[in-house]
Protein backbone atom coordinates (compact mmCIF):
# COMPACT_ATOMS: atom_id res chain seq x y z
CA UNK A 1 0.00 0.00 0.00
CA UNK A 2 2.65 2.58 0.96
CA UNK A 3 4.67 1.78 -2.18
CA UNK A 4 1.69 2.81 -4.26
CA UNK A 5 1.31 6.00 -2.26
CA UNK A 6 4.99 6.87 -2.68
CA UNK A 7 4.81 6.09 -6.38
CA UNK A 8 1.70 8.24 -6.81
CA UNK A 9 3.30 11.12 -4.89
CA UNK A 10 6.42 11.06 -7.07
CA UNK A 11 4.31 10.62 -10.21
CA UNK A 12 2.23 13.71 -9.43
CA UNK A 13 5.26 15.81 -8.55
CA UNK A 14 7.47 14.39 -11.34
CA UNK A 15 10.52 15.20 -9.19
CA UNK A 16 10.65 15.18 -5.41
CA UNK A 17 13.31 15.37 -2.70
CA UNK A 18 13.76 12.89 0.09
CA UNK A 19 13.09 15.76 2.52
CA UNK A 20 9.68 16.40 0.93
CA UNK A 21 8.78 12.71 1.17
CA UNK A 22 9.83 12.60 4.82
CA UNK A 23 7.47 15.47 5.57
CA UNK A 24 4.60 14.18 3.46
CA UNK A 25 4.68 10.57 4.72
CA UNK A 26 5.87 11.33 8.28
CA UNK A 27 8.72 8.80 7.90
CA UNK A 28 12.47 8.95 8.32
CA UNK A 29 14.96 8.23 5.54
CA UNK A 30 15.78 4.83 7.00
CA UNK A 31 12.20 3.75 6.35
CA UNK A 32 11.79 5.48 2.98
CA UNK A 33 15.05 4.50 1.27
CA UNK A 34 14.37 0.73 1.03
CA UNK A 35 10.99 1.44 -0.55
CA UNK A 36 12.52 3.97 -2.93
CA UNK A 37 15.22 1.44 -3.88
CA UNK A 38 12.50 -1.09 -4.67
CA UNK A 39 10.76 1.38 -6.97
CA UNK A 40 14.11 2.17 -8.62
CA UNK A 41 14.75 -1.56 -9.21
CA UNK A 42 11.29 -1.91 -10.75
CA UNK A 43 12.01 0.97 -13.11
CA UNK A 44 9.25 3.25 -11.79
CA UNK A 45 11.53 6.03 -10.52
CA UNK A 46 15.17 6.98 -10.70
CA UNK A 47 17.42 8.73 -8.27
CA UNK A 48 18.97 11.84 -9.74
CA UNK A 49 22.64 12.57 -9.20
CA UNK A 50 23.13 14.44 -5.94
CA UNK A 51 24.12 18.03 -6.60
CA UNK A 52 27.25 19.31 -4.93
CA UNK A 53 26.83 21.84 -2.16
CA UNK A 54 28.33 25.21 -2.81
CA UNK A 55 31.58 25.92 -0.98
CA UNK A 56 30.09 28.38 1.49
CA UNK A 57 26.78 26.59 2.05
CA UNK A 58 26.09 25.19 5.49
CA UNK A 59 22.31 25.30 5.41
CA UNK A 60 21.40 22.61 2.86
CA UNK A 61 20.70 19.20 4.31
CA UNK A 62 21.65 16.23 2.15
CA UNK A 63 18.05 14.97 2.07
CA UNK A 64 16.98 18.19 0.30
CA UNK A 65 19.56 17.45 -2.41
CA UNK A 66 18.57 13.78 -2.79
CA UNK A 67 16.03 13.87 -5.62
CA UNK A 68 13.88 11.16 -7.18
CA UNK A 69 12.20 11.44 -10.56
CA UNK A 70 9.18 9.69 -12.05
CA UNK A 71 10.07 7.44 -14.97
CA UNK A 72 6.50 6.60 -15.94
CA UNK A 73 6.25 2.83 -15.87
CA UNK A 74 2.94 1.09 -15.25
CA UNK A 75 1.75 1.05 -11.64
CA UNK A 76 0.02 -2.33 -11.97
CA UNK A 77 2.94 -4.56 -10.99
CA UNK A 78 4.14 -3.12 -7.68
Amino acid sequence: MILTEIQDFIGKSQQVSLADMKLHFHMDEGTLRPMLKKLVRKGRIRQLPIAKKCDCCTSCHSDTLELYEWVGMSKSSI
